[in-house]
């Protein structure tokens, strides 16, 4: 089978969290910026349910350590959460200054993000199980199924995953199925009933991304997709095997070497144009 079409247009400029040493992660901020300022083909985000079960866009399953605020995201409602200062925190000078404090920075709802971005391709990562049925809930009435793939590592927080009719990325589990088939020389014949992998480049200080690790993923359709991957020099590997897109909190490196490797346009933010979002 071909890859699926989200995927198309690759190697693909993936930011992490909308790109985390750029701007505020996870915010709208940060998601603007990947995509007009960074040129991004897609964002990875990261959700977590609240309190009234709405979808928000956060990786930990606190607030403490990206707002001005304390507490767990799962017993706080979205008022609580929205309430809260998401750029108080994010430094790029290691705390000398603070750039988006009180400028209205907040943690958005997985809707807000899908009306604010209507063009934009999004890997959502499911970090808590009860996030599943507020974000597919809110990816069918944005119609967006063709543009969001649905991934969450762990499989007791894929329960819903199966009625999604949009692409998945595999679980941890699964990859590490096919991994064992792969070492034995065997990954052509070991498919799996995903859209893409998503794969660390090292996992417990073994390399997992080889050139025939790749191959043996594409020959059944398959993309890799590696996270998150901020070194040139390891991003130029990683092309060089042939992967199919590199998560990256350092949009502004990766564009220029998409730029000298295959002549992609840079974007505004590599060059003195860049536009304010």
């Amino acid at each position: 089978m071909p890859p699926h079409s989200i995927f198309d247009g690759t190697p693909l400029l993936i930011a992490h969290r909308g790109g985390s040493v750029l701007a505020p992660e996870n915010t709208l901020t940060a998601f603007r910026s990947a995509a007009v300022i960074w040129g991004a083909d897609m964002i990875e985000l990261d959700v977590r349910a609240t309190a009234d079960g709405r979808c928000v866009v956060i990786h930990d399953d606190t607030v403490d350590r990206t707002t001005d605020g304390t507490g767990a995201v799962a017993t706080m409602t979205l008022e609580e959460v929205q309430s809260l200062d998401a750029g108080y925190r994010f430094t790029r000078d290691s705390g000398a200054t603070y750039p988006f404090r009180s400028r209205g920075v907040r943690i958005p709802t997985i809707e807000q993000v899908l009306e604010a971005l209507p063009n934009m391709r999004f890997t959502v990562e499911v970090k808590d199980g009860a996030a599943q049925a507020p974000l597919f809930a809110a990816i069918e009435r944005h119609g967006a199924q063709s543009r969001v793939v649905a991934a969450a590592m762990y499989e007791r927080d894929r329960s819903r995953f199966a009625s999604y009719s949009g692409p998945v990325s595999a679980s941890f589990e699964a990859l590490k199925r096919f991994y064992r088939w792969h070492k034995l020389g065997l990954g052509r014949f070991f498919g799996m009933r995903v859209a893409a992998v998503h794969v660390p480049e090292e996992y417990e200080g073994r390399r997992l991304v080889t050139p025939r690790f790749v191959r043996d993923l594409q020959a059944h359709g398959i993309p890799v997709i590696v996270w998150t991957v901020n070194d040139a020099m390891v991003m130029r590997r990683l092309l060089g095997a042939g992967v199919s897109g590199i998560v990256t909190d350092r949009l502004d490196v990766l564009g220029q070497l998409l730029h000298e490797l295959y002549g992609r346009p840079l974007a505004p933010g590599n060059t003195s144009a860049a536009p304010s979002v």
